[in-house]
């Protein structure tokens, strides 16, 4: 997988996976100026994080297996 922002996305997949993480504080931590949201669009253009809604409705975002597979990989995890 050709990652752009590779160290940043392994970075940010890496933080996620650690534990599930509210999208506001995601948005919060990884904003970029330009482009801005690079790294986290890259990381959702290649499946490696998603968002889904816990039991009370916030918005979560979690590694998938995809990006566990690839941190495991990259001996990261």
């Amino acid at each position: 997988m050709n990652l752009e922002n590779r160290t940043l996305v392994l970075d940010l997949l890496e933080w996620v996976a650690l534990r599930p993480r509210p999208y506001s504080e995601v948005m919060d931590a990884w904003r970029t100026s330009c482009p801005r949201l690079a790294v986290w669009e890259e990381a959702v253009d290649h499946a490696l994080v998603e968002r889904s809604q816990d039991s009370v409705g916030t918005v979560m975002v979690r590694a998938t297996p995809r990006g566990l597979r690839l941190l495991e990989k990259e001996g990261r995890f």
